[in-house]
């Protein structure tokens, strides 16, 4: 029975897999219902209007519409295109 580790045994060396976090749907994009706004570990980004929040807290669209973040940037909102239309008009 040895009583020093053998040439070559680290502990070091693993490493994790990235977890792709971060916004996928960009401001001005238009999304569909369940479309992933932005991924993240808490909530950096808080859902608006027509926007749902996720186990994980994914942020996802909850209507069909234009995707759209608040001037503080942290609060992200769809607009529905029936709206979005009027607003134009």
């Amino acid at each position: 029975m040895a009583h020093k580790k053998g040439q070559g045994s680290v502990r070091n060396g693993r490493d994790s897999a990235s977890k792709r976090l971060g916004v996928k749907t960009f401001g001005g994009t238009p999304v569909i219902v369940g479309n992933i706004l932005v991924r993240q570990r808490g909530t950096r980004y808080h859902p608006g209007r027509n926007v749902g929040i996720g186990r994980d807290d994914t942020l996802f669209a909850l209507a069909d519409g234009v995707v759209h973040f608040d001037r503080e940037g942290r609060r992200v909102n769809v607009i529905k295109a029936v709206v979005a239309a009027e607003a134009t008009a």
